[in-house]
């Protein structure tokens, strides 16, 4: 299996359509699975930049657009589909190139993932209930090695490890010694992370955002607004959406929403980068997408 991951607007899905073609030229069959995060959502084929069926040159993509936004999709979630997926294609002949830049979703299928049982409602409840402020500093008590971790406004991360913790009578890192259903060990890796020039990427993701309001990332907003879906989705929260929302109430100007977007989507990119550069194992090849040749990134796919 092919792996292909990099920050939002690096140029992955290209290369991924790339590699495809030039293995179905040398005979061998090949597809495209999504690793990424808001690509998942039907709702969100602008503010994603979902490839269009153009840009797949025709071959097969999956878990693009998979998921209404009505149900979250988690990284368990997304990794039991695309196990299903990659074993679906390894029994076809087909080698699956995966692609995305969501490095929670790509570590939760190679490595798996922590038996955490369901959360008591109460506690949730309870643990949601509270500011930002008082969770990160009742964390700080009961788990101060994870608050250590995490930034003091990282609500969503500093919520779920608290009502771990008070739910579970463990800590995240204790659940996390016993990893299970990883796929790591099973499968042919051939992993490539693209790092591109940070403000040239800075600048791909500022035109991309500015490009999208002319190409319908309103009316997708607009759309989305129309369901009333809860605030708490990941589909609400993905990049754009609040900022475009905004310019819909009337709240700011358009330069305003694209300034804003723009921004979230650097700083997004810039998380991206920073876990790519230093989480995934070192022997995992990094480069620049233009220094990519891809006989030499895939030749362990290519030549057998």
């Amino acid at each position: 299996m092919a792996l292909i991951a990099g920050p939002t607007a690096s140029g992955k899905s290209d290369l991924a359509v790339k590699l495809a073609l030039d293995l179905g030229e040398s005979g061998k069959r090949a597809c495209v699975i999504n690793a990424d995060s808001a690509q998942v959502y039907a709702d969100l084929r602008i503010l994603s930049a979902r490839p269009s069926e153009e840009e797949m040159h025709g071959v097969p993509h999956h878990l693009f657009g998979t998921w209404d936004g009505a149900t979250p999709c988690s990284a368990v979630d997304w990794a039991e589909a695309a196990k299903a997926q990659i074993a679906s294609a390894h029994a076809q002949d087909i080698i699956p190139i995966l692609v995305g830049g969501t490095g929670l979703y790509i570590r939760t299928l190679l490595e798996g993932i922590a038996p955490i049982p369901e959360i008591d409602a109460g506690i949730r409840a309870e643990v949601r209930a509270l500011d930002t402020g008082d969770a990160y500093a009742a964390l700080q008590v009961e788990d101060p090695q994870r608050a250590e971790k995490l930034q003091p406004a990282d609500k969503q991360r500093i919520s779920r490890a608290l009502e771990v913790v008070r739910s579970t009578g463990r800590t995240m890192a204790a659940w996390q010694e016993r990893l299970e259903g990883g796929i790591g060990e099973e499968i042919c890796l051939a992993p490539l992370i693209l790092l591109p020039d940070r403000e040239a990427l800075y600048a791909r993701c500022d035109a991309r955002f500015a490009t999208m309001l002319d190409q319908g990332a309103i009316a997708e907003v607009e759309a989305l607004l129309s369901r009333q879906l809860s605030s708490d989705l990941p589909v609400m929260r993905a990049i754009g959406v609040s900022e475009i929302a905004s310019l819909l109430r009337g709240e700011v100007s358009r330069d305003d929403a694209i300034a804003s977007g723009q921004q979230a989507t650097r700083n997004y990119a810039k998380r991206q980068y920073t876990w790519l550069r230093h989480q995934p194992p070192t022997e995992w090849r990094r480069i620049e997408p233009e220094n990519v040749v891809i006989d030499a990134a895939f030749d362990i796919i290519l030549r057998n």
